[in-house]
């Protein structure tokens, strides 16, 4: 089941003595951040509370943000460590573009043969390329997710590809 609310940054520090906060993006950009209305936080019951966005902008790999009730230092600095969600429907998503949440567990098959090869375990991004974290029965591998190698991913199915000899078995290096 798709999740209606998705991480997208943590609130990291404030900025000024007027309740701005600082945000570490988690967007594929910090444009993306800035540009929402609203945010919405966890709430201890499971639900999310919206929060409307009154200012917004990107700085660096960050966005400073003005909260609606959030008018102080005091507010703003209660909300450090806190993650914010959005919207799915609020965050911009490209043909052909996933969720890196909707590919976590899926089954990561061979794209020729459908021979199921392991499960989608994590995707790492903060490399030239992202890369699928595969769990097989031998350990954890890493797979660029480029088209040489993944060739299709269906998020009501399994991400799959087509690996190269030594991608998947013993001759390479566990993550």
């Amino acid at each position: 089941m798709k999740q209606n609310y998705l991480e997208c940054g943590k609130i990291i520090n404030i900025h000024g003595f007027r309740g701005t906060v600082k945000l570490e993006s988690w967007c594929d950009s910090p444009d993306i951040l800035a540009g929402l209305e609203s945010v919405y936080f966890l709430q201890k019951d499971g639900t999310y509370q919206p929060c409307r966005v009154l200012h917004a902008s990107a700085f660096r790999q960050f966005v400073l943000m003005d909260l609606d009730g959030i008018d102080s230092e005091e507010k703003a600095n209660a909300l450090r460590q806190t993650v914010i969600y959005a919207a799915r429907e609020d965050l911009p998503l490209e043909d052909g573009d996933h969720f890196i949440v909707d590919l976590i567990g899926l089954d990561v098959r061979h794209s020729d043969t459908g021979e199921l090869l392991g499960k989608l375990i994590r995707v790492n991004t903060n490399t030239a390329t992202d890369m699928y974290v595969v769990r097989t029965e031998t350990g954890d591998y890493l797979v660029p997710a480029v088209p040489a190698f993944v060739t299709h991913v269906d998020v009501e199915d399994a991400v799959y590809i087509r690996p190269i000899p030594g991608l998947l078995d013993g001759g390479a290096e566990n993550v």
